[in-house]
């Protein structure tokens, strides 16, 4: 339904011919009807629409905005393609390439369409709707349909734009309920479409009509409150009207003054951004001057400025600064002798055509010259495609949510040419950098996808696997079951990945094979330790954990890489021995002459070949205090001085104390000497590890662990083997350098 008023009736531009325009053929028009009426005649679309008279009201959608016969002629053979068994074949022969092209891309782009309306409906039916505010995505996507189908040609855009509208007015004129999604997908798809594209016509009665379908309530309620004063607010308008007419002649201002439709969503949506009242919005009353020169724009504007009360903050100087989509004019809201607001807007002639069809005048007026509308070059086919394109991609930052930049030089910084669209044999669209492959297009649908795919078919035809793919093709890939890339894919002279994301993905899979080699070689030698030690049971995670590791993979890691000694494992592995009672030693064997040190490196002063044993309470090693007592059948013990057992046993048998020291080429031969070490630390994952790096780095060995934690503190004994005890302060001090450390000292 359309809402005019009598003066809105300037003639539309006539679209020019470009080398993406059709042909014009003798009767083109009649033609393309009589071939596809006897297809069409008995067959509805999916919106019970009959095709045929779809196709016949399309076709006067498109001559009012200024298409050809020949462009009319294609909204039939569009709709005969799904009834025919070879339709490029059999439109080509009959009315040429140009015209088969145009009738597949716009069927295609219905199917890409139909899809996404059944996925967000399916979406709409789940367990858990999605909310309107989480469909920008999808949004988004429905945008670059958009754009796939115009980067390759405008006019399936022009297509599709006026097949939508038809639907709205078949449903609007039957009273027939619309079925789910078409409106809010054309109110949120198509309508910022058709206003990115400057075609207003198209624009104002898709949101009309889409919002009378999405909010019956409201639309009737505003436009019962247009209706109520209708006839003297018109009046009021005309008489306004004739009067600015005939000032502007006066002052030597050739002009035309019209009156302006009033668009019922455009209302709404100034009442609700604004919190207004009905009575408070401007354009209710609402008059277009048009003039012969852009001079003229701003003497009318004065002369309006001078005759009534201008609204401050309600001038918008669209001339100096366009819009976005090439959009000029000069807007403004005065208020005549009786107080009510009246909205104006002054163009010249051009400017006006231009916003009525938008970028048909791109295409149409080749006239404009170098500098076009709103700067816009529109003196060749790749320049005024180019300036559309921009609208497109600015459409698409507007609905995804980015903000848009306003100045012509932001938008012209964007690269048209690094981007291309694709198919999927379902019609989802694929975006891919420019020069990308089959094998990219198999990596952005999955990427197992892409690791086992061998071979290709572009738009049916098989291709070899590096072959460039180029905007709007249909990629279906054919995989193995089983496999991985091959190496040849990451060599870029052999051309087989342009997308930075897939050239990842063959790299890390390539690097997840090398490293399953790694673990397993890791594997097989903490298995083999386990086996010889007779410790086959030991869970293999539990054992990481001990080691400071998050799992049994890690720990294989870098033992594969060998990067983690496999005796760190051994001294896990294996338990400290238990300590004795204070005279439960081991019987040495029988010492060596007198002239030798004993056991250990110890003399007994005084005393010939006296067996002796180093006690396991203390365990004393050079230079340490030392003194023995003799025990009974067992020998001399040999205990540090400061040895609390030692004190304990002097208390109750103080005659058996002996005076013993070490030899003189103790720690010089090789000997070395088990100490205890006890460390108190915050618990942390690798608290074990990192001690135990440190004794190995200081080549002390250990061969003994204990550890215990409880509510987060860990206290830890190490036995390991000096050759000189004053060299362990030193590395106790190391020790207790380390993060969550609280001390470090010898037993």
């Amino acid at each position: 339904m359309k809402s005019h008023s009598p003066e809105h009736s300037a003639p539309a531009p006539v679209i020019a011919a470009t080398a993406h325009s059709l042909p014009e053929q003798a009767d083109a028009l009649a033609r393309a009807r009589a071939f596809a009426e006897p297809l069409l005649a008995s067959e509805v679309l999916d919106t019970g629409e009959n095709i045929l008279e779809h196709a016949d009201a399309v076709a006067d959608i498109l001559k009012a905005i200024g298409g050809s016969q020949a462009m009319q002629a294609a909204s039939y053979l569009v709709y005969a393609c799904d009834h025919l068994n070879k339709p490029h074949e059999v439109i080509a022969k009959a009315f040429g390439a140009n015209f088969a092209d145009l009738a597949m891309e716009t069927t295609k782009l219905v199917r890409v369409q139909r899809m996404a309306r059944l996925a967000q409906l399916s979406a709409s039916h789940a367990a858990t709707p999605i909310p309107m505010a989480q469909t920008a995505a999808a949004q988004t996507e429905s945008v670059r349909k958009m754009l796939l189908a115009f980067s390759r040609d405008l006019r399936v855009v022009m297509l599709r734009l006026a097949s939508r509208l038809q639907t709205l007015r078949h449903f609007a004129a039957s009273k027939l309920p619309l079925p789910p999604g078409l409106a809010a997908e054309a109110l949120q798809v198509f309508a910022p479409l058709a206003n990115r594209l400057g075609i207003w016509e198209i624009k104002w009665e898709i949101e009309d009509l889409s919002f009378r379908f999405l909010e019956p309530d409201t639309y009737r309620q505003v436009a019962r409150l247009l209706d109520e004063k209708r006839v003297e607010r018109e009046a009021h308008v005309e008489k306004l009207r004739l009067q600015l007419a005939a000032d502007l002649g006066q002052q030597g201002i050739h002009a035309t003054v019209q009156g302006r439709p009033k668009h019922i969503y455009s209302i709404v949506k100034k009442m609700r951004g604004k919190s207004l009242g009905f009575d408070q919005v401007y354009d209710i009353r609402a008059l277009r001057i048009l003039v012969p020169t852009i001079p003229d724009c701003y003497a009318a504007l004065g002369w309006v400025h001078d005759h009534f009360t201008p609204v401050p903050n309600e001038f918008d100087d669209y001339i100096g600064r366009p819009k976005a989509n090439g959009y000029q004019s000069l807007h403004t809201v005065v208020r005549d002798a009786t107080g009510q607001p009246i909205e104006v807007q002054v163009r010249t002639q051009a400017m006006h055509d231009h916003a009525e069809t938008g970028v048909a005048a791109h295409w149409a007026y080749k006239e404009a010259g170098v500098k076009g509308y709103a700067g816009v070059s529109a003196s060749g086919e790749y320049d005024a495609k180019i300036a559309v394109l921009r609208q497109l991609l600015a459409w698409e930052r507007d609905l995804s949510g980015a903000q848009e930049g306003t100045q012509t030089g932001q938008q012209g910084a964007v690269n048209f040419d690094d981007r291309i669209y694709v198919l999927t044999p379902d019609a989802a669209i694929i975006e891919l950098p420019q020069g990308a492959t089959a094998v990219d297009f198999a990596y952005s649908v999955h990427t197992n996808l892409g690791h086992r795919c061998r071979g290709a078919r572009v738009d049916g035809a098989m291709v070899p696997l590096n072959t460039p793919l180029k905007n709007g093709q249909t990629v279906e890939v054919t995989v193995v079951k089983e496999g991985g890339p091959s190496r040849d894919w990451l060599n870029p002279e052999l051309g087989f990945l342009a997308s930075h994301r897939a050239r990842a993905k063959v790299r890390a899979w390539f690097n997840a094979l090398a490293m399953g080699e790694t673990v397993a070689k890791g594997r097989e030698a903490v298995e083999k330790l386990l086996q010889r030690e007779g410790k086959t049971s030991v869970k293999l995670d539990d054992l990481a954990s001990q080691l400071g590791f998050n799992s049994a993979e890690d720990l294989f890691e870098v033992v594969g890489k060998d990067e983690f000694s496999l005796r760190n494992i051994e001294i896990v592995l294996r338990p400290p021995e238990p300590v004795l009672p204070h005279d439960e030693f081991l019987l040495l064997k029988k010492q060596k002459p007198p002239s030798q040190s004993g056991k250990g490196g110890v003399l007994v002063v005084g005393v010939d070949s006296l067996m002796t044993q180093l006690a396991k309470c203390c365990k004393p090693a050079p230079p340490d205090a030392i003194c023995g007592f003799v025990t009974r059948g067992k020998g001399v013990s040999v205990h540090r001085a400061d040895c609390s057992n030692l004190r304990n046993m002097v208390t109750r048998s103080g005659d058996r104390v002996i005076e013993v020291e070490w030899g003189g080429k103790t720690g010089g031969d090789g000997s070395v000497y088990p100490v205890d070490v006890a460390v108190e630390a915050n618990d942390r994952q690798g608290l074990l590890r990192d001690i135990s790096e440190v004794f190995a780095k200081e080549k002390m060995n250990v061969i003994g662990v204990q550890t215990q934690s409880l509510r987060g503190i860990a206290w830890m004994t190490f036995t390991v083997e000096v050759s000189d005890s004053g060299r362990l302060n030193k590395v106790l001090g190391i020790v207790g350098e380390l993060n969550g450390v609280r001390a470090a000292r010898r037993r």
